[in-house]
């Protein structure tokens, strides 16, 4: 689940000579909207690219409470601009003391795609996991890891050897870690029971889990789940680009891509929607 903040606004317009000069500087405020906008244009060069991975071990830039933001923007940044140099730094950027670094590494480890994340991925699920057992620690903190981008980072990275881990996972107190879950073990094992689940999740009664569960079923390309997503209770953007999930699965998965069956079945429904 993206939990990127809000749309950061900026008086005038950057430049990418301008960006750079912001990060290298020593404005904190400055530095931490030049990481951000990097990110958000993927704007990507050599230099840019250790520029962040230099601010995912930035100490200037610190909360009263402890919190990096000018880390949590680089690591949220190195995954959007696709580039596997800054796996490594990311990887150390999971042992941060900000939960929110450790999410926006998460979160860009699963982008990068490379199958070096997976193991030390898989140690942030063993922090809610009783040593040397697949069982869920009792009454375990919902906060403590970012567990739901660990587990979506997992699915995407086709980690069966974390398979067992991540189906304690169901069990977790909290809905949207058992989404995320769920949606791993679909992408692991292909299993429906696991997609059925989100289908379940649509029909809830709190919006913002619906809304979460509309991003599962879209990232995963659940097709059986398309005519619950149009009739989910939730605004038509958001199903919109669940559909948008299910409809790229279809294409990129099937010979006759756009003209296929599931690609016009979805295809129809959004029509529908607008």
């Amino acid at each position: 689940m993206n939990t990127e903040p809000e749309e950061i606004q900026y008086a005038e317009p950057l430049t990418v000579e301008q960006a750079i000069s912001h990060l290298k500087g020593e404005d904190q405020s400055l530095r931490f909207y030049a990481a951000w906008w990097f990110g958000k244009f993927k704007v990507v060069t050599p230099e840019i690219v250790t520029l962040l991975i230099a601010a995912l071990s930035d100490e200037d830039d610190r909360t009263p409470e402890g919190g990096y933001p000018l880390r949590r923007n680089a690591a949220r940044a190195l995954g959007k601009l696709g580039d596997r140099a800054a796996v490594e730094a990311l990887i150390g950027a999971l042992d941060c003391s900000d939960y929110y670094v450790r999410e926006g590494a998460a979160q860009s480890l699963e982008m990068l795609g490379d199958e070096r994340a997976i193991g030390p991925l898989v140690s942030l699920l063993d922090h809610g996991l009783m040593a040397d057992s697949f069982e869920l620690i009792a009454e375990q903190p919902d906060a403590s890891e970012p567990y739901d981008s660990v587990l979506e980072a997992l699915g995407t990275l086709k980690a069966i050897e974390a398979q067992a881990k991540v189906e304690a996972f169901l069990k977790h107190p909290t809905p949207r870690i058992q989404y995320a879950a769920a949606r791993a073990m679909y992408q692991l094992t292909g299993e429906t029971q696991y997609g059925d689940r989100l289908i379940l999740a649509l029909t809830g009664p709190d919006l913002q889990l619906r809304r979460a569960a509309l991003m599962d079923v879209g990232a995963i390309g659940y097709l059986p789940a398309a005519e619950t997503i149009a009739m989910t209770l939730a605004e038509n953007s958001v199903k919109l680009i669940s559909m948008k999930g299910l409809l790229e699965f279809q294409v990129r998965n099937n010979p006759e891509g756009a003209r296929s069956a599931g690609a016009v079945r979805v295809m129809d429904l959004m029509d529908g929607m607008l």
